[in-house]
Parts: C-alpha cells; structure tokens; sequence
C-alpha cells in the first residue's frame, strides 16, 4: 500500500507540475489579438494596494493632468484607470490667442489647447502621443529594415536630396547618416531645449513654416555628427521624407499594412505636415491599449503571435544605448533607457510625448505600462517616465526572483 501510495503521489506531483508548467508557458504566450487578457494584480505578483496608492496620486492631481494609466504584466491587463478632465475649462481662451504653440488659427490641427484636436482626436479615445511618434516612426524603419526594403543605416542624409537646393552644406552635413538622425546626434543647429512655449523654440518655428523638410535640411551645422545629444524633432521628419524617397511608399500607409494591420490597430489618425507627408515628429494618435500593443512587441523581441513583425536584431539595435542624455538617462533609436538600478544592465525603455504621453517597457519584470496626459504648461505639476518606472518597479513582488 505505501508503494502505491508513492506511485500515485509521484503521478498527482507530476500532473500537479505539469499544469503549473502549462500555466506559466500560456502566461508567456497571451496576445492580446483584439483586447487585453484581464487579470488581478496579485495574480501576476504586482502589489495592488501600491498601484492603487499611484491611481490615487494621479486622480489627486499630485501629477498634473494624466489621462489614463495602463499597466501590464506577462501579457495581462492588471490596471487600468481613465481620468477625465475639462479642457475646455482649463485652457480657456487660450485657444483664440495666437502664441507658440498656437501659431495657426483658433480651428487649427497645431493649436495645442484646442480640445478638438488635443489631447485627444474629436474629443473621442485616440489620444495625441506627441514624441512617442517618433518612436512609432523607428519601429516602422526597423520593420523596413527586416524586410530588406530600407537602405543601410549609414547612408548619407543627403543622397536623398537635392543637394544645389540645399543651405549651408559642409563636411559635416555630408557626413550625416540616417542613423544620426534616429539617435540624435545629426550634429544640425537646433534649439528645442527652451519652453515650447518660447517662439525661438526650432520646433515651433519649423511648424509654422511652410515646407517643415526644407527648413530642417536648410539649417547649418553646429558639430559633427555622431558626437553630442542634441533634441531635434526635425530629425524625424527628415526620417518621414527619406522613407517616402527610399521606399516609394508612405509612411502611414506602411504603418497601416505592416505595423497596425497585424497587431489588430484598426482605429488611429495621424497628422499631415503642409507638403503632404505623415508629421513623424509628433503627429500620431492611438488609443491607450493599442499604443500598449505596439510596446509589447517590442518586450516580445518583435514577435507577435508567431509572426516576426521586426527582427530580434533591430529591436536589440534599438535599445542599446547609444549615446548619454544625462543621469541616469541614455538614448537609442527613438527609445529612451532609463537606469533605474544600480545595476547597470537594468534599465527601461520608454517613449516620451510633449504634455505626459510614456509607453514604458521594463523588460526584466515583463511589464508594460502607458501613460497619457496634457500637461503643457511649464510650471505645473507633472509625472515624468523616471517617477513613473519607479512606482512600477516598487510595486512588483517578486524582484528576488
């Protein structure tokens, strides 16, 4: 009888390991094909009263205006909260008054505190990602890259332009690459370091101009390239145009086929520059789970459902810190890598949009959270990526595993 009895524990033991295994593989493999699996905090080892302290934070103003929180863990839906506030009230007649952000009539689609068009598209669920467009922009590369359909990242900017229609080439202009461009060292004069509230601001003098292209390509040189962090959405931009010249192709309708089509994005918008071309710098907008979507990809090293959507290389390529942005802050192709240990090889990916808009990726908890907001006036409280991944990570509970 004891023999038997070990017999049948060692089966019940082994189907009891079994289904654990079971469960922890279906855990690693949950896509969410249309909508996130939905799961308790505890159930994936995050500490719920701490995320619930964060919601309260928000919901107390303590951050500012943040839209919404999403955060998930193992492919699983664990928080999710929307916060709701009156625009129109808060910016007032700032919407008629013509200033940086507002360099174009009342109605305008680059009025930044007109409700229709910000933070969210027709006041609906597509919220504006701002600079979190350029990080869409890179991954789109990337999936062109993949695809054998987008030239060495070392080419020349200039190859792509007519070059007796462009100011102030010099050596350094030449020696631009793409992938300057997508690690923000193309070496271009460019001040975006001031409030955008600052007309001196390159940006927005760059959106209020005609041909956005022409005035970045057309700015003269402060130093080589590949040396310094410079901030410079016009970068992008560039990025927008060479795609269109490389490829044939535009930009969002390859984003259509090949980034949103397979990941079940059905509803977005984004923005066109005056000349035509997809606004990369900032012009996209998603709702808050399908902007989690994108950033999961990315945790699943470019696969989604089976399918390599982008390559493991491209996306290790990307998060490689290429150069310093300052403390613990560095950047790769349009991601930014906040160090949140001591450990050196521990750090977040994230995106950053004007106004609060932060996919974030930490990849060593397999956590993706989104953040949105609108907060646009310097001054006033806001939640920064840094406060944000902090919150995350004290919340997890199984960091010594």
């Amino acid at each position: 009888m004891k023999i038997k009895f070990m017999q049948t524990g060692k089966l019940i033991f082994a189907i009891l390991f079994l289904l654990t295994a079971n469960d922890y593989v279906n855990a690693q493999t949950i896509w969410p094909i249309k909508e996130w699996t939905v799961a308790t905090p505890q159930s994936q080892l995050m500490n719920a009263d701490s995320l619930r302290a964060f919601d309260n934070d928000i919901a107390n103003g303590k951050y500012g205006n943040v839209d919404g929180m999403l955060v998930t863990r193992n492919g699983k839906l664990i928080y999710r909260k929307d916060y709701k506030h009156d625009y129109d009230k808060i910016f007032g007649d700032s919407v008629n008054k013509k200033s940086a952000i507002n360099a174009y009539d009342a109605g305008g689609q680059y009025n930044y505190f007109n409700p229709w068009w910000h933070p969210f598209y027709r006041r609906d669920n597509l919220h504006s990602l701002q600079s979190v467009s350029k990080t869409v922009t890179s991954v789109l590369i990337g999936i062109a890259v993949s695809r054998n359909e987008f030239p060495d990242l070392s080419t020349p900017v200039l190859n792509f332009f007519d070059t007796s229609q462009v100011k102030n080439i010099d050596d350094r202009k030449r020696k631009m690459t793409i992938e300057h461009l997508l690690t923000m060292t193309s070496g271009i004069d460019w001040n975006e370091e001031t409030d955008y509230n600052d007309p001196r601001n390159d940006c927005n003098i760059m959106e209020a101009s005609f041909d956005w292209v022409q005035y970045v390509i057309d700015r003269p040189m402060a130093i080589d390239p590949g040396k310094t962090f410079n901030y410079n959405s016009g970068a992008t931009e560039l990025l927008s145009y060479i795609f269109r010249k490389a490829t044939g192709k535009d930009m969002e309708e390859y984003a259509a086929a090949n980034l949103f089509a397979p990941l079940g994005i059905t509803n977005y918008f984004w923005k066109r520059i005056p000349m035509g071309l997809p606004d990369t710098e900032g012009g996209l907008y998603l709702n808050i789970a399908d902007l989690a979507k994108i950033s999961y990809l990315f945790l699943r090293e470019g696969n989604w459902n089976g399918t390599q959507i982008v390559s493991k290389d491209w996306v290790k390529a990307s998060v490689h810190p290429y150069v310093k942005v300052g403390g613990k802050t560095q950047y790769g192709y349009k991601w930014w890598l906040n160090y949140y240990s001591t450990d050196s090889t521990k750090y977040a990916w994230h995106g950053s949009g004007f106004g609060g808009q932060f996919p974030i990726i930490i990849p060593e908890y397999n956590i993706v959270a989104v953040f949105t907001g609108w907060n646009i006036i310097d001054g006033k409280p806001s939640l920064r990526p840094g406060e944000a991944i902090r919150r995350l990570v004290n919340a997890v509970e199984d960091k010594s595993k």
